[in-house]
């Protein structure tokens, strides 16, 4: 078990950077070479992170119910987990926005026998890291922000009641047990923003009943779940010089966003790169939920759904991905227009994004951002690309 300094790791960053080292000499066994960020920071990709070796870990079986509200809950047998919110809004004055807010648990070590939940009871020390990301994304603009802490009450972690995810002043908090109704309040040196959040459709298991497999030989798999159709009101403010996006006061905003919750303790295999991630919402009304791990066997997943609850899963042998237009972005070159076909869904589509410089320079690095699509059917969403 770890014992970390009394200050919120995020103020500071030799504090930053010392959390980084030493997660990454605990989790990390065969990385990738790593790079610094704008700040100096070492950074390395969310595929080296995440495929590292899991013994001692709780592994992830199928068959395991997922309960809730139990399960919005954190995992901490689990190696790491995230809460994600990504949301599409609009303006008063009709500018297009993205929003994405994740919350990551980091478990620096395996659960020992006997060791205790986080509690007030175990004071400073402790082997559970939580970091957030925020972003704010317009056509011209894409404003990126990271905070690090360790799990205490006072600084970081998950609550039952209110449920309450929060990471020093950047809070998910509800109204109860369950995720919604909630509000979701971030504040940062460069932007700020405050949603209500509504929901009214069950939650959708991934995969299958939740266990949703991450490789073609199905070794690697997670626990997943996701809400797709959710109610968007609220206000953003971006603190920094805007003038170009004419977006440098608080506005308010209404939209629709997408939660996912995962958690394992191995989502990658160690031949796998990195992952190509959509949530798309089809002018019909259902939505997608699709990705693509790149490796030396490409695995694909995708459940459509609806938001009576039902959906179905999509064989993995229907989808095809074809990246149409590439973007450099410092060292880095990312896939930022796709055409997506799934015959059995009658979908084939072209995605473009709202702003092909949407990558996140924080230390895991990767690209997040808007997108909308053309083609079968209309809609947004948005995109992740790791591992480039």
């Amino acid at each position: 078990m770890i014992s970390l300094p009394t200050r919120p790791l995020s103020t500071t960053s030799a504090i930053l950077s010392l959390v980084i080292f030493t997660s990454s000499l605990l989790l990390t066994a065969c990385s990738e070479p790593k790079s610094s960020n704008s700040e100096g920071i070492d950074t390395q990709s969310m595929g080296s992170l995440l495929s590292n070796k899991s013994e001692g870990f709780t592994p992830v079986l199928s068959g395991r119910s997922i309960t809730f509200p139990a399960d919005h809950q954190a995992h901490e047998g689990f190696r790491q987990e995230w809460w994600y919110l990504t949301a599409n809004l609009k303006t008063e004055q009709g500018k297009q926005l993205g929003l994405q807010w994740t919350q990551f648990r980091i478990a620096l070590s395996p659960p020992k026998s006997g060791s205790k939940s986080n509690d007030e009871n175990r004071g400073w020390a402790t082997d559970q890291l939580y970091m957030a990301h925020s972003a704010i994304t317009t056509e011209t603009s894409h404003l990126a922000s990271e905070r690090w802490s360790r799990a205490h009450p006072q600084l970081a972690g998950v609550d039952t009641y209110p449920f309450t995810v929060k990471l020093d002043n950047w809070r998910w908090q509800s109204q109860g047990a369950d995720l919604f109704p909630a509000s979701l309040t971030v504040s940062d040196d460069n932007f700020a923003y405050q949603l209500t959040l509504s929901s009214h459709s069950p939650y959708q298991l991934q995969g299958e009943k939740g266990f949703s497999i991450k490789s073609a030989d199905a070794s690697v798999a997670s626990y997943y779940y996701s809400q797709p159709f959710i109610e968007v009101e609220g206000w953003v403010t971006p603190k920094k010089d805007s003038e170009a996006e004419g977006v440098t006061k608080r506005q308010k905003v209404s939209g629709k966003a997408w939660l996912d919750r995962e958690w394992s303790s191995q989502f990658l295999n160690r031949s796998q790169q990195g992952w190509d991630w959509f949530s798309l919402r089809l002018d019909d009304g259902s939505a997608l939920m699709l990705f693509q791990l790149r490796g030396e066997q490409n695995f694909y997943s995708a459940r459509r759904m609806y938001s009576d609850g039902s959906g179905h899963n999509i064989k993995s042998g229907m989808i095809q991905m074809t990246a149409l237009d590439w973007h450099q972005i410092g060292d880095n070159r990312y896939p930022v227009s796709w055409k997506i076909t799934i015959p059995s869904e009658q979908i084939e589509i072209t995605t473009y994004s709202l702003n092909p410089n949407a990558n996140m320079p924080l230390s895991v690095s990767y690209w997040e951002g808007p997108i909308h699509f053309t083609g079968s059917h209309g809609g947004e969403g948005y995109m992740e690309l790791t591992g480039y």
